[in-house]
């Protein structure tokens, strides 16, 4: 079968999926809870189910392609912002089928992972894709139900993301992450900036008017002594990255982790 993924380029996809090699660790998770045989590598950053037990092929970044092409998958799952096209046009030059991924909102997750598992992995949509999109209406059903109690409607709260330091970097514009916190209530200062992630100084973080500082502990792993002490005059929130930045079946438990580290 001739398909197409989210970049709009032709994949041919087997009548039959036997093997997959995913590039990307919340793309395996979301295999893994569909059917974990199919896999047969993924990256060293895929931790997710803790006892996958799959050839290790290299990072996101720099995967071992000559040796996923000795591999021959009948799939690989890849993304357009974790992965390097250039790796990704050696594996199609080498004839295999590779499948991409874009996602910048929930709405497009949910149509992404759909496409990805039941036409590139020909798989049964799992009870997780149904489950997050009800999970995420709720939030916007507390929301409301907030707002008709009281005189006026509650004003989102103002943050900062770091996802780096030395040197500090942070969510920018139209991310994913991003666009789950606004769904909660939390409007990222720097939501309109000209990058996705932009590098700002620490001295102009501390002067952005944020309210509050919303630290992940992925890519960079902050933590109650990494982090906060950086902003001394905000309440800070230590979040799971894989809540805020995966998309997958974490998305379905996200709404209620999300919001529960977020009450600071």
């Amino acid at each position: 079968m001739q398909a197409r993924d989210d970049l709009g380029h032709p994949v041919t996809i087997p009548a039959e999926v036997a093997s997959i090699v995913s590039l990307v660790p919340s793309l395996t998770e979301a295999i893994a809870s569909c059917d974990a045989s199919l896999l047969v590598g993924a990256t060293k950053y895929c931790s997710h189910p803790p006892a996958l037990a799959v050839e290790r092929v290299g990072g996101t970044k720099n995967p071992d392609v000559p040796r996923i092409i000795e591999m021959k998958p009948d799939v690989v799952l890849a993304n357009e912002e974790e992965n390097r096209a250039p790796d990704l046009a050696a594996l199609r030059v080498a004839g295999i089928s590779v499948w991409v991924t874009k996602i910048r909102t929930l709405a497009e997750a949910l149509g992404s992972l759909d496409r990805m598992i039941t036409i590139a992995c020909r798989l049964p949509g799992p009870a997780w894709l149904d489950a997050a999109p009800a999970a995420w209406a709720q939030v916007g059903e507390r929301a409301v139900a907030g707002q008709t109690a009281q005189a006026a409607p509650a004003r989102p709260r103002l943050a900062i993301v770091p996802i780096w330091r030395r040197p500090w970097m942070v969510l920018g514009s139209d991310t994913f992450a991003g666009d789950l916190l606004a769904r909660l209530g939390i409007v990222n200062v720097y939501a309109d900036h000209a990058e996705r992630y932009p590098r700002i100084d620490l001295a102009d973080l501390r002067q952005s008017g944020a309210e509050m500082v919303v630290l992940p502990d992925e890519p960079y792993r902050f933590g109650a002594d990494d982090g906060p002490e950086a902003f001394p005059d905000l309440p800070a929130a230590l979040v799971s990255g894989r809540h805020l930045t995966w998309y997958g079946p974490s998305l379905a438990e996200a709404p209620d982790v999300l919001s529960r580290r977020l009450r600071v």
